[in-house]
C-alpha cells in the first residue's frame, strides 16, 4: 500500500488541513496552519494536535512498502507552544527499519523556525490487507 493511498483515504488529517509536502520512503515532510479551533484553554496549540501532526508524518514515513505499517507506541517531547495563524511543520526520518519493526524520529518545527517537538515512533508491518479503494 502507498502513503499515498493511505493518506487520501484519511479523513483525519485531511479535517486538520494537513498538507504532505514531502512523500518518500523513510522521509515525509507535513505541515499544518494551526486554526483558532485548534487551541486549548491557555490559547496556545493544543498538544494533542501537534501529536497528531507528528503522528501523520510518521505514518507516511513508515509506510514505505504494500505492507500496512502501524504505530506500535510514540513519545513526544514538547519544546515549545505555539498559537492560531501560524503553520508547523513535521519532518519525520526513518533511523532504523528491521525486519517488521522499525524505528523513526520526526522534528516539527513553527514557521519562524522554533523547535516545536520532537517525536520518536516506533512502527510494526502488519499482515492486514489495505482497505479496498472506492
Amino acid at each position: 500500500m502507498s502513503s499515498r493511498a493511505m493518506m487520501e483515504r484519511d479523513r483525519a488529517s485531511a479535517a486538520l488541513g494537513m498538507v504532505v509536502q514531502r512523500d518518500e520512503p523513510g522521509l515525509a515532510v507535513v505541515s499544518m496552519l494551526v486554526r483558532d479551533d485548534m487551541t486549548n484553554g491557555f490559547a496556545i496549540t493544543h498538544g494533542g494536535l501537534v501529536f497528531a501532526l507528528a503522528d501523520t508524518a510518521f505514518a507516511i514515513a513508515c509506510n514505505e512498502d504494500e505492507s500496512v505499517t502501524v504505530a506500535a507506541g510514540a513519545d513526544i517531547t514538547f519544546l515549545a507552544s505555539t498559537r492560531a495563524g501560524q503553520t508547523l511543520t513535521a519532518t519525520a526520518r526513518r533511523v532504523v527499519r528491521s525486519g517488521r519493526t522499525g524505528l523513526y524520529d520526526v522534528s516539527v518545527v513553527a514557521d519562524d523556525g522554533t523547535a516545536v517537538a520532537e517525536f520518536r515512533g516506533r512502527s510494526i508491518s502488519t499482515r492486514r490487507e489495505p482497505p479496498a479503494t472506492g
